[in-house]
């Protein structure tokens, strides 16, 4: 092969070099012709081939050589980690990605989005998800990963059935009649067993069979395919089949989704086996999100049919990291806007909600779904029309800019849907900046115990605070006399003094009656005596309202650093009835 290559190199040397000799000598000056036969200067630049506009396939193809193709971890994330419950529409996303950076947030949004709790540490249900993959490998592997196999793949995506009838060693088997009845002897096989599976029904029950008694149990539609005497002639015969009424060979004759046989169910089981087909496509497939309904309504914005269902939002921001910021959703509907049922004295509304979250290219950042339920005794329905129900969400969000996406629909009355769509721009807390979160105006407020803290509804650190919330944007909130005002914020990046390791900061609290200009509370306190060493503190205050007359007011929080010499104020309006 060196020697070809020689021989190939040295012929080229000799062409060039013959043609160089060959070849006229030229000005470099001189005009060349035009294509119409005129003279041109020879220095005019030429089209470059590189810097010509791509065709459309090009284009396609340059894109997809940018993409590459997925590698080492993310091929396994996507190819196994989440086989069973990530949605096409997911796989696209994620398949479309061309860096590694954009696939590691892609993964860590996937997580976030499925998180039931996303004011904990931990993601619960990635955790739960990995362990069911652990579980699967050990208890499934059959000539393959677990995860791969049929059992695994239910396990992995919908938990442990709440109950298995499981014949590991098959044999003597008594058929129920909706099976035809009569004695038989089986395969190894399983029927997993769900009292409600979401977006699937109720009694799902999931047979498996292990066919060539290898323990590769597969899941099957036709569940007469676990007879192992199905195919011998005289064996294992249905209740029909022994009386004379049937013969064995229409089992094979008739077609249908299973050959069960003739019995006194036969009718019965045709009429359901498009019943078994929707069930085994949806079981394949990942696992819905709740609402269908209403994610179909937010990604359309189609007109509304019925009565707008109005409620109001309220957003907070609360630092967790530099990096992170939890932001509170706090839903308020009225109990009149609700339609309510009544059974055995009880009156009941229910309330689907659907949120999205997504960043300024519509990408979906992070999803959240609820039921609530309001119970109100039938006699006292009347009475509590006005009063309000309350829902809170707290999503953990990068800074930056964002758009939010809820709906909401009145389960009784089905056309009564409503929607409210912001932009929210969520702040970046820098080190050297003073800087507070939102200023929370509170009509419930209590420390928690140890173990819920970080955890649970309105659970802000060690504190449950459930905001008021606005019925319009520029509307303030509204306490009644008989009320305390609680009021709650945290301040960040304090300075601390080098030598005494201790904060110096004054903070103000002052509350105005506006109508009058009249202050009604002036107090201080010195971060110094109450929170000496920390560069964050916790503000949390609360008043009985019994004094104040009804009117319109406003509390306003100042923090002056005495050690960085910055201040910050915050206030908020508010209405006493």
């Amino acid at each position: 092969m060196n020697t070809s290559r020689r021989l190939v190199s040295i012929t080229a040397f000799l062409f060039l070099t013959m043609g160089a000799s060959a070849l006229p000598a030229q000005n470099t000056n001189s005009a060349l012709p035009d294509i119409d036969g005129k003279a041109q200067p020879s220095n005019v630049e030429k089209p470059d081939p590189l810097k010509r506009q791509l065709t459309d396939k090009e284009k396609r193809a340059q894109q997809k050589e940018l993409r590459g193709e997925l590698h080492g971890v993310y091929k396994k994330w996507l190819d196994e980690d989440v086989r069973w419950i990530i949605t096409d529409q997911e796989m696209r996303a994620f398949k479309n990605l061309s860096n590694d950076e954009e696939r590691d947030s892609f993964i860590e949004n996937f997580w976030l989005r499925r998180n039931p709790n996303p004011d904990s540490p931990e993601n619960e249900y990635k955790e739960e998800h990995y362990a069911r993959i652990a579980y699967a490998n050990e208890h499934f592997a059959a000539g393959m990963p677990g995860w791969k196999t049929d059992r695994g793949h239910i396990y992995i995506a919908y938990g442990k059935p709440d109950s298995i009838d499981s014949h590991p060693s098959g044999g003597n088997y008594e058929r129920p009649m909706d099976e035809g009845g009569g004695e038989t002897s089986t395969f190894p096989f399983e029927v997993w067993h769900y009292r409600y599976l979401a977006g699937i029904g109720d009694n799902i029950d999931i047979e498996f069979v292990d066919t060539c008694m290898c323990g590769a149990y597969h899941m099957t539609l036709d569940r007469s395919e676990k007879d192992a005497l199905k195919h011998v002639p005289g064996a294992g015969l249905t209740m029909y089949e022994q009386e004379g009424q049937a013969k064995k060979a229409d089992r094979f004759s008739g077609g249908g989704l299973e050959q069960l046989g003739t019995g006194p169910m036969s009718s019965q089981n045709q009429s359901k086996q498009f019943d078994r087909l929707d069930q085994y496509a949806k079981l394949m497939a990942p696992p819905v999100i709740k609402f269908k309904d209403l994610e179909s309504f937010m990604a359309t914005s189609k007109i509304l049919t019925g009565p707008p269902f109005l409620f109001s939002v309220r957003t907070d921001y609360v630092k967790i990291t530099n990096d992170t910021v939890l932001v509170p959703l706090t839903l308020q509907i009225r109990n009149g806007d609700i339609t309510f049922s009544n059974k055995d004295g009880v009156a009941t509304g229910t309330v689907n909600i659907l949120g999205r979250v997504s960043n300024l290219n519509d990408r979906p950042i992070q999803t959240f779904e609820d039921t609530v339920n309001v119970q109100v005794p039938s006699e006292l329905l009347a009475r509590t029309q006005n009063n309000v129900s309350v829902y809170w969400k707290a999503l953990p969000l990068r800074p930056g800019l964002y758009k939010v996406d809820i709906a909401i629909k009145d389960v009784n009355s089905p056309d009564h849907i409503g929607r409210w769509k912001r932009s929210i721009n969520v702040p970046k807390y820098d080190d050297d900046h003073l800087a507070s979160s939102s200023l929370i105006l509170a009509d419930e407020m209590e420390h928690v115990p140890s173990r819920d803290i970080g955890a649970g509804n309105f659970v802000i650190g060690d504190t449950r605070i459930r905001p008021r919330v606005p019925t319009e944007l520029a509307v303030p909130v509204t306490f009644h006399r008989a009320q305390n005002l609680n009021f709650w914020m945290q301040v960040y990046n304090l300075g601390i003094d080098e030598k005494s390791k201790k904060n110096d900061a004054t903070i103000d609290y002052q509350i105005v009656n506006t109508g009058t200009n009249q202050t009604v509370l002036q107090t201080q306190e010195l971060t110094a005596k109450t929170n000496p060493n920390a560069d964050q503190v916790t503000l949390e205050k609360s008043m009985p309202l019994a004094s104040l007359a009804p009117g319109k007011y406003k509390v306003t929080i100042k923090v002056d650093d005495g050690i960085t010499k910055q201040q910050i104020a915050e206030s908020a309006p508010f209405v006493v009835e």
